[in-house]
């Protein structure tokens, strides 16, 4: 366990063992702590007799991206969102994307401090629609993620969750009760990946999701990230649709997204192309109306088809809006079939720009 160095800010979800250390409840985890010890998220530490977050306030980032960058297809489309996370994440993936964030154990690195209400304002005056928790799993900076969803809601803004899932039922419930919409990281669908490779387990991700679909009014997608000969065999994807089918319904959108090399899984070849048209073809096959392919260019892949007649209703060239067929009310044009998920009357027009933000020291 890491020793604690840092700010400090009063966490939720811990109680005291009969041993006298601290266990975390937050996650699956439970972290059980002595004085001045860190969890494995390295952000949740114990001070004295309770937890403190230690990334409270403080960002590794900022940035204005396209909501199809989450990825989000059916939640207010071609729309600004304003992005961040902090550091440290509940899961070890060897194949993180964002390592150099989610496995940081320098909290100096959080070079921009930012309060819940700055973050809102810098929002409103950006022009975003929404605000993103991302670049590292934001059940792990609970509050600060509460806190801004909170003033953000004030203003008028929607707020995301891009997650791993990895959380415990109790926190779970206060996480997304401040969250509209949510994108799922569902890294495999065998409980040996999960062990091997990402340190957790599948069915407490699969709770959340079911937890999410029937218990809560947040608009979900589900990511996965095809890793050659990790995940991605026929069997596994057809498994991973038809459970969603059954367990969540035919409408939840499904992105298989193409893995690069790196972190620790650097001698793995990227995923063709080839192997994500596949898996996108099974998942229709299985029942699933709405699959989507990532990281790669395909247009086809990346488009939003209609349920009913199958005709086009919103294109896109990487995260560029290209057609847009939808009617004011979110229904196809052609046939009337409604699409699942929050549309407004008109696109956004954002397309695929990033804008790096910058807070002030202090603000």
């Amino acid at each position: 366990m890491e020793q604690v160095q840092g700010s400090h800010y009063p966490a939720r979800y811990w109680h005291v063992l009969e041993d006298g250390r601290v266990q975390c409840d937050l996650c699956p985890r439970v972290c059980k702590l002595h004085d001045g010890q860190r969890g494995l998220c390295f952000v949740r530490a114990r001070v004295g007799e309770g937890m403190v977050l230690t990334t409270y306030g403080r960002s590794s980032g900022f940035c204005v991206d396209p909501v199809e960058k989450k990825p989000l297809n059916h939640f207010l489309p071609g729309t600004p969102i304003l992005s961040f996370g902090t550091a440290g994440c509940n899961l070890t993936c060897k194949f993180c994307q964002n390592w150099d964030i989610s496995k940081a154990r320098e909290i100096d690195r959080l070079n921009d401090a930012a309060s819940p209400d700055a973050i809102a304002q810098a929002a409103v005056q950006l022009g975003c629609r929404s605000v993103a928790f991302t670049y590292n799993d934001p059940v792990i900076f609970l509050e600060y993620a509460v806190d801004t969803a909170r003033a953000c809601h004030a203003r008028g803004l929607k707020t995301v969750a891009v997650t791993a899932g990895y959380i415990a039922p109790e926190a779970r419930r206060e996480f997304f009760a401040h969250m509209d919409a949510a994108n799922v990281d569902l890294k495999a669908f065998t409980e040996d990946f999960y062990r091997d490779l990402c340190g957790g387990h599948l069915e407490a991700v699969l709770d959340t999701l079911r937890y999410l679909r029937h218990e809560t009014d947040v608009w979900t997608e589900i990511t996965t990230l095809l890793i050659p000969g990790r995940n991605d065999s026929d069997d596994e994807v057809a498994a991973l649709a038809s459970w969603v089918v059954e367990n969540l319904g035919p409408d939840v959108p499904l992105h298989f997204s193409a893995f690069h090399p790196d972190w620790r899984m650097r001698d793995v070849g990227p995923t063709p192309a080839t192997t994500l048209a596949g898996a996108r073809a099974i998942a229709r096959a299985a029942g699933m109306r709405h699959v989507y392919t990532g990281n790669v260019h395909d247009a086809e892949g990346g488009s939003t088809w209609c349920p009913g007649c199958g005709g086009l209703l919103i294109g896109r060239d990487w995260y560029e809006l290209t057609a847009w067929r939808l009617t004011a009310d979110g229904c196809c044009p052609d046939c009337g079939a409604r699409l699942a998920g929050l549309f407004e009357p008109m696109p956004g027009t954002w397309g695929r720009k990033r804008q790096p933000v910058r807070f002030r020291a202090g603000r």
